[in-house]
């Protein structure tokens, strides 16, 4: 997902993340806490992991198409979209999150998984297939890059980008709930093409674990995979977006580049673009997600 400013390109953490952190002041620190998962169909299994803030409603019409084949294992991530917070998350949200599905897999010994993330879940996807490998057999990343801060500037890594996240962290757990609000109302325009969505998305943001939210964004804006995925091996589809800000410039050349330049090492990749969806994909353009997800698990 690109963002207007400049002739249509922006730092995709602007839509992405500052716009998504609309978020509850109170904490459920008492409330032991971790993954949630809702499983439909059956067959070789599908992990569907959401984004930022938001929930496994995500992805509920693509598991509604592809259940009659496949077993989907709707995953909904601690602390956003109402659920309750991971109580004593210290370190790094990516890492951690990557080690509860992780133990998910594990403990329900599912193997040779598709992983299907969108947006934060992408990341924690391509995590997961360095992490384990053995576990993986395809994946599917939905409008995610392996480092959101770059899409401008290539030159960027993670340790320039710490004293910014930092500076994040701050100004998030400063700023009042109203401006918290008043942001998300403003900015989430964009996310989907569809103005019914909204709501949803304003709500799950006020309901996402203010905490959880930061640390999250914290890792996002300094986790860098694109010198990483050249250890994954295994089949790749990447399902983009850029319609949103055609008007300001972008071009579905242009954002194929970006996505293109950030898999660059990642050597077994599909990537594809949708003409009309914005960020949320699969609710924009269902029909084509489906028909690409479709495509590429069928594809020996």
């Amino acid at each position: 997902m690109l963002c207007k400013k400049n002739g249509g390109v922006m730092a995709v953490m602007i839509a992405i993340l500052v716009c998504m952190i609309s978020a509850n002041q109170s904490h459920s620190a008492t409330i032991k806490s971790s993954l949630s998962v809702e499983t439909k169909g059956s067959g070789p299994a599908l992990i569907f992991i959401p984004g930022l803030n938001s929930g496994k409603e995500t992805f509920r019409a693509t598991c509604d198409h592809l259940q009659k084949n496949y077993q989907c294992h709707l995953l909904q991530l601690p602390g956003f979209a109402g659920h309750p917070a991971a109580p004593g998350l210290q370190q790094d949200f990516l890492i951690a999150m990557r080690d509860e599905i992780l133990a998910y897999l594990n403990n329900h010994k599912l193997q040779k998984v598709t992983l299907v993330g969108h947006s934060l879940g992408g990341t924690l996807s391509l995590m997961l297939a360095l992490k384990a490998p053995e576990l993986v057999d395809r994946l599917v990343i939905v409008d995610a890059l392996p480092f959101y801060p770059a899409i401008q500037n290539p030159a960027l890594t993670a340790e320039l980008m710490r004293p910014q996240a930092e500076q994040m962290r701050v100004m998030m757990n400063n700023q009042s709930q109203a401006d918290y609000e008043k942001n998300a109302a403003a900015n989430m325009q964009g996310m989907s093409n569809n103005p019914a969505r909204l709501p949803l998305l304003i709500e799950w943001s006020k309901n996402s674990d203010r905490a959880t939210t930061t640390q999250a964004m914290v890792a996002l804006m300094t986790t860098d995979l694109r010198g990483d995925v050249a250890a994954i091996k295994q089949p790749t589809l990447v399902l983009g977006a850029w319609a949103a800000y055609k008007a300001y410039g972008s071009t579905k050349d242009s954002t194929a580049g970006i996505y293109q330049l950030q898999y660059a090492k990642l050597k077994n990749v599909d990537i594809r673009l949708s003409d009309t969806g914005y960020h949320f994909l699969t609710w924009d353009d269902g029909d084509w997600v489906n028909q690409q997800i479709s495509e590429f698990l069928s594809a020996k």
